[in-house]
């Protein structure tokens, strides 16, 4: 297992995000190299953003972004654990894992927000508000995923916050939905309802309870607890983990962040497994 840091922002749309993302990123990374005694590869990305294009704000900065990562990802040697940045560091991690584990690729979408808009529908052309639905083949063509996950095969789980378009992609079967409080019999039942024959996991650290975890910029309430989360994690046993992500942490210290250790722990065990 591999471990990188891509402590990208420009695909957040809130104030701060371009100081409090890459320093939770370097919080995170510093302690999951110590926990998992794993050296952890800082993949480089851009510092400055650059204008809103075609409704995605900081658009050429992270169409730059996604070199690094590429690079990073050519000859990875195993699963990789990502740790952003924004979610929108997760894009180029799914879609490789898309491309080389083929159709049956599922995805499992740990996350208060759908993150399942377009440019056209997003309210506030932040890209990690969209980076779902690019995986999902809908969007800008620069980001969408070629080939992309299948319709039905992405599985959001925690998500209680939701835009008109992205209801509507639950409705219609695109995405699938396990609501909190997310009992794991329900996230497992709803990933062997998927079809998926190899599974990424992402974890959105705002999935999580403003009461269990403080770390990130958005605080939705009626989250699940890290003790919740583990267990989901842990009930993946029976599902090859063929990559996983943290995203969204703005921990300012080792002891704000180390709130997550189980989390790391948990899919530290899926990707070892």
């Amino acid at each position: 297992m591999r471990v990188h840091a891509v402590a990208q922002w420009q695909g957040a749309g809130w104030p701060n995000a371009v100081s409090r993302l890459p320093a939770g990123c370097a919080e995170l990374a510093s302690l999951t190299e110590e926990l998992l005694d794993t050296p952890v590869l800082r993949v480089p990305v851009g510092a400055e953003g650059s204008p809103t294009e075609h409704g995605v704000r900081n658009r050429a900065a992270l169409l730059d972004n996604r070199t690094a990562q590429l690079a990073a990802l050519e000859n990875p040697e195993g699963p990789v654990l990502t740790l952003g940045g924004d979610c929108g560091s997760d894009l180029v991690p799914i879609g490789v894992a898309r491309y080389r584990y083929g159709p049956g690729l599922g995805v499992l979408w740990f996350d208060a927000h759908a993150d399942a808009n377009t440019a056209d529908t997003s309210p506030s052309a932040a890209f990690h508000g969209m980076v779902l639905r690019a995986l999902l083949g809908e969007g800008d063509d620069e980001f969408v995923a070629n080939p992309a996950v299948e319709p039905g095969r992405a599985v959001l789980v925690g998500t209680r916050s939701f835009d008109r378009s992205e209801a509507e992609a639950v409705r219609s079967g695109l995405l699938r939905h396990v609501p909190p409080p997310a009992r794991p019999e329900q996230v497992v039942t709803a990933v062997r309802e998927s079809g998926a024959e190899a599974l990424y996991v992402h974890v959105d650290v705002d999935v999580l309870d403003p009461n269990a975890f403080a770390g990130t910029h958005y605080h939705e309430p009626g989250g699940l607890t890290i003790e919740r989360l583990v267990a989901c994690l842990d009930a993946l046993a029976e599902f090859r983990v063929v990559g996983a992500a943290i995203t969204e942490c703005t921990a300012s210290d080792r002891m704000e962040a180390s709130a997550l250790v189980p989390v790391v722990d948990a899919l530290a065990r899926r990707l070892r497994a």
